[in-house]
């Protein structure tokens, strides 16, 4: 079994001073994080994100699950991709965006943008045609992020496809 707190090999550095790196989801580093998103998920829609996750679904070539060091080796964003097949924007070869997020005290660096650039890239290299992914009304941040990086609304899809305060949104690869 893998040391899940083995220090993960590190990409080349970016201006912003974000190092990221392919992880494990269940990585000290990943679950750390994803605890945090969740407890911002409680906060701002009063539960955590319930929608089905299976670990096997962010490894390659299914998927990838990737966490973003400072300049000081902390973990401070996490990013992953995994297979959809949602239909949208004239594709089915299309990677489902999971897990963005960034610490608070990160915020307004550019670490998302480059997270996102990172996970089109990467999603892109390994043969998809188009990323899509699911955010919420209460997410004003994620939604301008998403909206300045050229994506559209596609029609609701997974778990929350239902939900009114769902927005779901695609991009050309």
């Amino acid at each position: 079994m893998a040391d899940t707190c083995a220090a993960p090999q590190l990409s080349a550095g970016d201006p912003d001073g974000l190092r990221i790196a392919r992880v494990p989801i269940t990585h000290d580093d990943a679950q750390r994080l994803i605890e945090e998103v969740q407890a911002e998920y409680v906060v701002r829609y009063g539960g955590r994100d319930e929608s089905p996750i299976d670990p096997a679904h962010f490894e390659p070539p299914a998927g990838s699950f990737f966490v973003g060091y400072d300049a000081d080796a902390v973990a401070v964003a996490t990013g992953a991709w995994r297979r959809s097949g949602v239909a949208a924007l004239g594709t089915d070869a299309t990677a489902e965006i999971k897990r963005m997020y960034v610490v608070p005290a990160a915020r307004g660096r550019g670490h998302a943008r480059r997270m996102l650039a990172h996970l089109e890239q990467s999603a892109r290299e390994a043969g998809f045609a188009a990323l899509v992914l699911e955010t919420g009304l209460r997410q004003p941040e994620a939604i301008a992020l998403y909206e300045s990086s050229g994506y559209q609304p596609v029609p609701g899809f997974g778990h929350y496809k239902d939900s009114p305060i769902s927005r779901c949104f695609g991009k050309r690869l």
